[in-house]
């Protein structure tokens, strides 16, 4: 059963004994099967299998002025917010359409850029619908922009991304780069039944277990991950999970991407079985030695295109022996589709010895 049988369902035919007893088997009721989608129960503080996973599909990729730009579609997803600490469900309205969706990178380097996306909807009739798309993580897509809209009708339709300058610092190799807002114009045909006839995978007895599903392999849009841990640069100095994230720390003393000649501490976070990028926290680091602290600082949110986007700070201070405490001080602030909305917010001191 697709998700087109489901909205059928849901917009006239409810009152049928067969129908009903279909939903029920393949885990919904009636009513819930375009408004709200299956919810495990009990979920794990952390990373877990979804009820289902939904697909998507592209309607478009473009390249303006070295910047790629990937427009999505999939159905319209229920999602929370975050705010701080504080999450805010979403759930899908009885106007959504469908969920829009873009993915932003560099094109020389395939680094996925953190900047702010909004999309402005357009028919024939004029401006149908205008959106600051969320960052978002999901389980299947890993980190994206999207949010739920509405459209009147099926047809034709142009979208406008516009894709803000990078807010981030920059390592050399981006110095001057990412500095004006982009825009890039997408025509696409609003298909109920394309959209509505993507496939629907149902996890089973996995729903609830800690893990996830792999990341999509898309032509053309890079898989937004993290560097694995032999990649990175510099004398590692371990791993630490905080809120089921995890991170990575380097001292890094001879690149030349830096701005300035001292060492480096790098902190890569990811999510814990994908590696997927972790933009949005606010991170502090104390570097104890012998029972002192000889630095307390924070750790600046940096874009990099072979680290990615990781936080660090230039520091002389690191000795053998020294004790690192990193404190995550507000944790991701990306809304999270079913699967990563009870990770990653009750966050622990880290720490990592010199």
């Amino acid at each position: 059963m697709n998700r087109r049988r489901f909205l059928k369902t849901a917009s006239g035919l409810a009152g049928t004994a067969g129908i009903s007893g279909c939903l029920q088997q393949f885990g919904f009721e009636t009513q819930s099967a375009w408004r709200d989608p299956p919810l495990v129960e009990d979920r794990p503080n952390g990373v877990y299998y979804p009820a289902i996973i939904e697909g998507m599909g592209v309607y478009e990729t473009t390249t303006i002025d070295g910047i790629g730009v990937a427009l999505m579609h999939s159905f319209p997803h229920r999602f929370w917010t975050v705010t701080g600490t504080n999450k805010t469900k979403v759930v899908v309205s009885s106007n959504d359409s469908l969920h829009l969706m873009a993915s932003v990178w560099d094109t020389e380097s395939g680094t996925v850029l953190p900047n702010a996306v909004s999309v402005d909807v357009r028919n024939e009739e004029g401006r149908v619908s205008t959106t600051n798309l969320w960052s978002m993580l999901s389980p299947n897509m890993g980190f994206h922009y999207g949010d739920n809209v509405a459209l009147p009708k099926p047809g034709e339709y142009e979208a406008t991304v516009e894709v803000a300058p990078v807010q981030t610092a920059r390592t050399k190799p981006f110095q001057g780069r990412f500095t004006k807002t982009r825009t890039a114009q997408f025509q696409f045909t609003f298909e109920p039944s394309k959209t509505y006839d993507l496939p629907i995978r149902r996890l089973g007895e996995k729903a609830g277990s800690q893990g996830t599903v792999d990341l999509m392999e898309m032509d053309s849009v890079p898989t937004p991950v993290a560097p694995p841990k032999e990649q990175l640069p510099g004398r590692l100095l371990g791993e630490a999970s905080a809120g089921d994230a995890l991170f990575y720390a380097t001292i890094v003393t001879d690149e030349q991407r830096f701005s300035t000649d001292s060492p480096h501490l790098v902190v890569s976070p990811r999510t814990p079985y994908n590696h997927v990028l972790l933009p949005g926290m606010s991170l502090s680091v104390a570097i104890e030695r012998d029972g002192e602290t000889v630095l307390k600082t924070g750790l600046e949110g940096t874009l990099d295109p072979d680290l990615g986007y990781y936080y660090g700070t230039p520091t002389d201070r690191i000795e053998d022996g020294d004790t690192i405490t990193v404190e995550i001080e507000t944790p991701p602030q990306m809304s999270r589709h079913d699967g990563y909305e009870t990770a990653f917010m009750a966050m622990s001191p880290i720490r990592f010895s010199v």
